[in-house]
């Protein structure tokens, strides 16, 4: 086993058998540090909501936990490219798994869509990790930010969540 599979592994534990702290620690570094998906960390404690047969407004509550978690994880990646800019970043992009292309991409969508692209881009796979990089570089003002962050990352948080509950509903019914 590999030392990121042994990682993802301990965050899974993690938000098994502490969900809102341990929500709120593996978002914070998914944002952060990409190789921990998401996709398998919400939808993870969704099913643990249902099988300790808390209410459904648990998916809620993990959802505004895991999106302040993100919050926290992208304002830091935000503040380091606002700090740094493009020039400054490129030489430590190659350690965050970050190549010219995704930023590109990220860059593209932020001049298309301007501040929104913050919102929409918290909610697409792939571009949610690092459209905190444009928003640094482009000196998106800090309050706007933290706000347009916090809503995409809930929605997504809040999203997978649900899917992981209602999941397990049906595999319970199933089986």
């Amino acid at each position: 086993m590999t030392e990121i599979e042994t990682f993802i592994e301990w965050v899974i534990a993690l938000v098994s058998d502490n969900l809102y702290p341990g929500i709120f620690f593996a978002a914070l570094l998914e944002t952060i540090f990409p190789p921990i998906p998401s996709e398998a960390v919400f939808p993870l404690a969704g099913y643990v909501i249902l099988k300790n047969e808390m209410p459904l407004f648990h998916i809620l509550g993990v959802g505004i936990t895991g999106g302040c978690g993100a919050t926290l994880g992208a304002f830091v990646i935000y503040l380091i490219a606002l700090k740094l800019g493009r020039n400054g970043l490129a030489r430590y992009m190659k350690y965050a798994k970050i190549n010219k292309e995704k930023l590109s991409k990220a860059d593209r969508w932020f001049e298309k869509y301007g501040d929104k692209s913050v919102l929409l881009g918290r909610l697409v796979p792939g571009l949610r990790e690092i459209v905190s990089i444009p928003a640094g570089i482009f000196r998106m003002k800090p309050k706007k930010f933290l706000i347009f962050t916090f809503i995409g990352s809930c929605a997504w948080s809040t999203l997978l969540t649900g899917i992981g509950y209602y999941l397990g509903v049906a595999t319970l019914k199933i089986f």
